[in-house]
């Protein structure tokens, strides 16, 4: 009984901060999606860069990502507070103060930022000030709380990391780095709003216009089926702009149709407990993103420049003729083209064999649950 009456002392300790609590201002798991799609993109992109420099440059773009979440979090801190997910986040939980945490956020953006222009360049810094002040004021501060396309157009904050990865490396902006940003940005609706179908409790009651609060669950499932069908044809971009593979191909078409296959099993759905589950089912998938995207790299890093060959992989009657002959870049492609083969007849097993055990195995304790 001592300790429970002693209530001023249990109030300054839940009030102290911690480490992690400072790390969850940053946003961890967003963080982690930021940096592997900037990651894509400075790895895509043509020319060369030192590594300490795309390093610095992958950092840079984390902390900026992770400055967004905490300026997210300063201004969101109301209705943190009346939401099952988020009231025990760092400032409603009463751990660190809204002050602390916008110069938190303030300064970590201005080093961010000044860092990566001194390190790469000053474009791929621009557009990293750009996509924080977006994602903080544009998003956050206008169009979360005043319209249902808040999702829609914020999500250009979230697709503008693979440019910036890319301006890291070249200082321009092409269009295969936008064709990197319109897939994210046609992902963030649909994954959002699968979760905004089975938490609209949560968002109704902070007050959120999204998607299912204000057109009603069948609008938003419809919405949710027209951007997959468009996320599924611009997954195929990179393919036909000719930057990635035929194994990004076999993925993106693969996961595409999967995709699809959720959306259309949302879109059908009944009301009430079906849709939650199909919407989880959705969300959960949608997660599968950057799996597609990884198999990009490895086709990109693995096939065309870790497995070229030289001149010594051509037959023993080409190795006197000259590097630049047609016969040795003839036998060069055919080499390489059977390990391509070989290596996209085996990765795409494994990607098979993944999304077989995620819809198997991990079904039924996924979707099939009580929300």
């Amino acid at each position: 009984m001592a300790y429970i009456d002693n209530s001023d002392d249990l109030i300054d300790t839940r009030a102290e901060a911690r480490v992690e609590d400072y790390v969850a201002l940053l946003k961890p798991r967003v963080m982690s999606l930021v940096v592997f799609t900037a990651l894509v993109g400075l790895v895509l992109a043509p020319g060369a860069i030192h590594p300490v420099i795309a390093m610095i440059s992958i950092l840079c773009i984390a902390i900026g990502a992770g400055a967004s979440g905490a300026l997210n979090m300063w201004y969101d801190s109301d209705i943190d507070a009346i939401m099952s997910r988020t009231r025990n986040r760092p400032i409603p939980a009463g751990r660190i103060s809204r002050g602390e945490v916008l110069v938190f956020g303030i300064v970590l953006s201005a080093f961010s930022v000044g860092l990566l222009g001194l390190a790469a360049n000053w474009v791929a810094a621009g557009l990293l000030a750009f996509t924080i002040f977006f994602y903080a004021v544009v998003y956050t501060v206008w169009l979360k709380r005043s319209t249902p396309q808040n999702i829609v157009i914020g999500g250009a904050a979230g697709a503008f990391p693979p440019i910036v990865g890319w301006a890291a490396v070249t200082g321009t902006v092409p269009i295969e780095s936008l064709s990197l940003f319109l897939i994210t940005f046609l992902w963030t609706p649909p994954h959002f709003w699968a979760l905004a179908l089975y938490k609209q409790g949560d968002y109704g009651a902070a007050g959120i216009p999204m998607m299912p609060n204000v057109a009603g669950e069948k609008s938003t499932k419809r919405q949710i089926l027209v951007y997959s069908i468009l996320l599924a044809v611009a997954s195929l971009l990179p393919s036909i702009l000719g930057f990635s593979g035929w194994l990004y191909t076999g993925v993106a078409v693969v996961t595409g149709a999967l995709f699809l296959y959720f959306a259309w099993k949302l879109y059908r759905s009944e009301e009430g407990l079906p849709m939650r589950k199909a919407a989880r089912g959705l969300f959960t998938f949608s997660l599968s993103l950057p799996v597609r995207r990884i198999f990009g790299i490895a086709w990109r890093q693995f096939v065309d420049a870790s497995w070229r060959v030289d001149a010594m992989s051509a037959p023993d009657e080409l190795r006197s003729v000259p590097a630049q002959s047609p016969e040795v870049a003839a036998a060069r492609a055919r080499t390489r083209r059977r390990r391509s083969i070989a290596l996209a007849i085996v990765l795409a097993v494994l990607v098979v064999i993944f999304y077989a055990l995620t819809i198997v195995k991990m079904g039924p304790a996924v979707l099939n649950r009580t929300i």
